[in-house]
């Protein structure tokens, strides 16, 4: 599920800033490449995991540079399925929901 009007999407900022705020919100720089990253939070609702996702995109540099531009797309969420695999279509339960939107209000709040 795509979260729209977050705020988030086009942020910038320099993967050593960017990694910084996400760590302090329990982000982890969990997959990434020369010319992106994503950053995932791990959200639990009962005995189902769900992970917020924001992708990062570099606009100047490449991402062995701290000093690298990126550049946020909007977020996503998407429900964890065993033994691996995430399903982004499902409905989400609104706590979950709520809990991101706290997550990336606080992200907005740091990148400002």
């Amino acid at each position: 599920m795509l979260l729209k009007e977050t705020g988030i999407g086009g942020q910038q900022g320099t993967l050593a800033d960017l990694d910084i705020a996400m760590d302090s919100l329990g982000f982890t720089r969990f997959a990434w490449d020369y010319t992106h990253a994503t950053y995932d939070y791990k959200l639990k609702d009962r005995d189902t995991t769900y992970y917020l996702r924001i992708q990062a995109h570099c606009v100047e540099g490449k991402m062995e540079d701290p000093d690298t531009v990126l550049k946020l797309d909007e977020p996503f969420i998407g429900k964890h399925l065993f033994p691996h695999g995430i399903d982004y279509d499902c409905p989400m339960p609104d706590g979950v929901l709520n809990n991101a939107k706290q997550i990336l209000q606080g992200l907005k709040d740091k990148l400002a």
